[in-house]
């Protein structure tokens, strides 16, 4: 289906980006992730907002025991996709073991012939609801 290719092209990124992270593959995450990237989290006590420097540090002292996401909306706008992804993840991170679901919203840019994610906004996903 044509009007699906958008989404196809953007699961295949977002899986990308899932192994890389998972292997703690640098080059891989660089390769992925525009050097403009922005991460900002909203959570119960307060926002965030990360570089691509500062996250590539975090993962560092990551130990991500399982990290499942699936893309269930997208848009494509010529040189940008906008995804909507509902992830799950456990980690250890600084002593503190996390086990959370996000509702992400990525932006994916397209430069050089290659897609990079430039921002993802995350928001917890409260217990039992439920996302399309």
């Amino acid at each position: 289906m044509v009007a699906d290719a958008p989404c196809t092209d953007v699961r295949d990124l977002e899986r990308d980006w899932r192994a890389a992270l998972i292997a703690k593959d640098e080059a891989a995450l660089r390769q992925l992730i525009h050097p403009q990237f922005k991460l900002v989290g909203i959570r119960s006590t307060g926002s965030v907002a990360v570089d691509l420097e500062q996250w590539i540090e975090a993962l560092k002292r990551m130990d991500i025991a399982s990290l499942d996401v699936r893309v269930t909306e997208c848009v494509q706008l010529d040189q940008v996709i906008v995804a909507t992804v509902d992830a799950q993840w456990q980690v250890r991170y600084l002593g503190q073991v996390i086990d959370e679901r996000v509702l992400l919203t990525d932006v994916w840019v397209r430069g050089g012939g290659s897609w990079q994610v430039i921002r993802r906004h995350s928001s917890p996903v409260p217990p039992g609801v439920t996302i399309d």
